[in-house]
């Protein structure tokens, strides 16, 4: 499903150069749950908006499908993100004038929307099925991200990005949302590729990684 060939990406801070992501190549199959593990700024982040789609790699290829979506226009690749992708970034990112169950359904926007009823169920099933009517600043930080995780599943993804999704979350909000995102890669074969800063979550996943200082290892 995606393959990466020699991707790499490198920025320019302040007329100093970043390797944030060295040139590496990847195999990631339908249905299977990776973990890249690493602590903060070792290039987990650009890493998985490369795989995304969200930002360009200097060299290489990012295929989905065997189709490199470098060669679709800014139009097309949006259409690819909505429609394969769901997104978990690290913050939130929810629109304050918005309910919970609102923020859920904004990704669906694009495709001619989906009833508040498909918000609310998967609001449940994260563990806010009282609090669908909620504005986020009604809401705690944790539940906040749960708002967000939800959303990431409302246009029936393929593939889930997930960037640290339980960093905001105390253990046993974590345990749950983990049982959730486990549950929906298993039984609906939703590919799932998450990075953490966690080593046990990380020993979670089929295939695990370790990023550090841009350069992807293979752990055992």
């Amino acid at each position: 499903m995606i393959e990466l060939k020699g991707i790499s990406k490198t920025y320019s801070i302040s007329g100093k150069t970043i390797k944030a992501v060295e040139p590496l190549d990847l195999v990631v199959h339908q249905g299977e749950f990776v973990s890249i593990v690493g602590h903060s700024g070792s290039g987990k982040s650009t890493f998985l908006s490369l795989v995304g789609g969200i930002a360009r790699p200097d060299t290489g290829s990012v295929s989905i499908d065997n189709n490199n979506i470098w060669n679709y226009n800014d139009k097309e690749r949006s259409k690819l993100r909505n429609e394969k992708f769901g997104f978990v970034y690290q913050f939130a990112s929810l629109l304050p004038t918005l309910t919970a169950a609102e923020n859920v359904l904004l990704p669906t926007v694009f495709d001619g929307g989906k009833a508040k009823s498909d918000a609310v169920e998967l609001l449940q099933q994260v563990g806010l099925g009282d609090k669908t009517n909620r504005y986020p600043s009604e809401l705690s930080g944790g539940e906040q991200q749960r708002v967000a995780i939800a959303r990431a599943f409302i246009n029936t993804p393929e593939i889930i990005l997930a960037d640290e999704p339980t960093g905001d979350l105390d253990e046993e909000t974590e345990a749950e949302i983990m049982a959730f995102f486990e549950t929906t890669n298993k039984e609906k074969k939703v590919t799932l590729i998450m990075v953490t800063h966690s080593s046990e979550i990380a020993l979670r996943a089929e295939k695990r990684f370790r990023m550090k200082h841009g350069v992807l290892e293979k752990l055992n």
